[in-house]
């Protein structure tokens, strides 16, 4: 059998404030600059998701296509695009959402999902020069 990794490439938005607690207000303003905004700041993110996996025998696919654009749909598209992060969503409610840490949290959602057995690597585009990814 031959093992095939596979790419799917979505693109969501959304705004954050990085701002830690533990850090004075003029610490986090010097370490994060324009991105301490009180109001936030937005993002158009590209999402990387990389599955691997035998080609099955009957199909020629690792996994159906449509399958995976709509696991990425429902656990990673749908609760975060076009939201505030920090104030929309219960995964940033408590953690800074860096590029980094954004991509740990799609990570454990994703590897709970159908995908456990066959995720790769999440890659998420913050901008085109700024890319976090983390392989389990």
């Amino acid at each position: 059998m031959s093992k095939v990794f596979l790419v799917r490439k979505e693109h969501f938005c959304a705004s954050h404030r990085l701002h830690s607690d533990a850090l004075s207000d003029e610490e986090n303003k010097r370490i994060f600059d324009k991105c301490n905004n009180k109001n936030g700041h937005g993002h158009n993110y590209t999402l990387e998701v990389t599955v691997h996996a035998d080609i099955d025998s009957n199909t020629g696919m690792i996994i159906n296509l449509v399958d995976l654009k709509e696991i990425i749909k429902k656990w990673i598209l749908d609760p975060f695009d076009h939201k505030h992060l920090n104030l929309d969503t219960e995964e940033f409610k408590s953690v800074n959402p860096t590029v980094e840490n954004m991509v740990l949290v799609f990570w454990g959602i994703l590897i709970k999902t159908e995908l456990n057995s066959m995720l790769y690597e999440v890659r998420l585009f913050e901008t085109e020069n700024n890319i976090a990814y983390y392989r389990g």
